[in-house]
């Protein structure tokens, strides 16, 4: 997906965003929303939202002199999170279908989001996502494709998300025990996204393979990513992508068989999938 005119406008009120998060002072909160503002004017519309979103938090962490932007938030978010762990833990434990639970489970976290346009509260989804229904429902197909899977990749989206990420895994793992899995996360931080370092807080290391996907962006960048990262891309039986980023940056993709788990958070995702502010979504393509 290349952006929109509702993409500039979202991504230069992020400024104001970061400046909350940073505590910024009123003249440091000023010079980030003017220089995003001003670097609008020459956003390229054969670029992805994340693209965009990489050369104007890369710009605002220089003008902040701050590398990581959200590094308390992401700490606050992953706190938050952990303290569901033990209700999530009980639902799948007398859940009867527990590659559903645990796929709403990782749905319900893609609530966590910095750069959405409109946000959600997490405990309020976390009460109601098992009594959801996905609006676009590929999930019998995912169950089917998990059974002949040899291996399989989960792309991460966002810190405190990747906890509910790793109950995920785990259920993998139990369901599917010859099932080679990776977890991939972003080269460096960029938003709220989860990177080497949350990922390895978490344990992923203990349970699958964990790799750095080398990008910059808010969403695999299949062309900015390692080779490691496009090797494993291109050769696993199935790519599970999480959240809007990933999806922005992958359709289309040069490859099939990609399932993406994501909560609709922003018109733009909306129009293009054709449902509402509020879906959730599990899509295969």
């Amino acid at each position: 997906m290349t952006i929109s005119y509702e993409c500039i406008e979202c991504i230069i009120n992020q400024s104001a965003k970061v400046a909350n998060a940073i505590e910024a002072d009123e003249e440091l909160s000023n010079k980030l929303t003017s220089t995003v503002r001003q670097m609008s004017k020459d956003f390229s519309f054969s670029d992805t939202p994340p693209e965009i979103a990489s050369y104007v938090y890369e710009e605002m962490a220089i003008i902040a002199d701050k590398e990581d932007l959200y590094d308390e938030v992401k700490e606050n978010s992953t706190q938050k999170a952990l303290s569901f762990v033990p209700f999530l833990k009980e639902k799948l434990k007398n859940s009867k279908n527990k590659l559903l639970t645990a796929t709403k489970i990782a749905v319900a976290g893609n609530v966590i989001d910095l750069a959405a346009e409109v946000e959600f509260d997490l405990e309020e989804e976390l009460e109601k996502i098992f009594h959801t229904q996905f609006a676009l429902n590929d999930f019998e197909l995912l169950q089917s494709k998990l059974k002949k899977a040899k291996s399989v990749l989960i792309i991460g989206d966002n810190v405190g998300e990747h906890i509910f990420d790793y109950m995920f895994v785990e259920t993998l793992k139990d369901l599917y025990p010859t099932l080679d899995l990776t977890y991939m996360v972003r080269g460096n931080p960029i938003i709220n996204d989860v990177t080497i370092k949350e990922a390895k807080e978490a344990g992923f290391q203990k349970i699958c393979r964990l790799i750095d996907s080398g990008v910059n962006t808010p969403g695999f960048t299949y062309n900015r990513s390692t080779k490691e990262a496009k090797e494993l891309f291109e050769s696993a039986d199935l790519v599970i992508s999480k959240g809007m980023g990933n999806y922005e940056c992958m359709s289309p993709s040069h490859r099939s068989d990609i399932c993406f788990l994501l909560k609709v958070k922003c018109s733009v995702v909306a129009a293009s999938l054709s449902k509402e502010i509020g879906d959730i979504i599990c899509k295969i393509v």
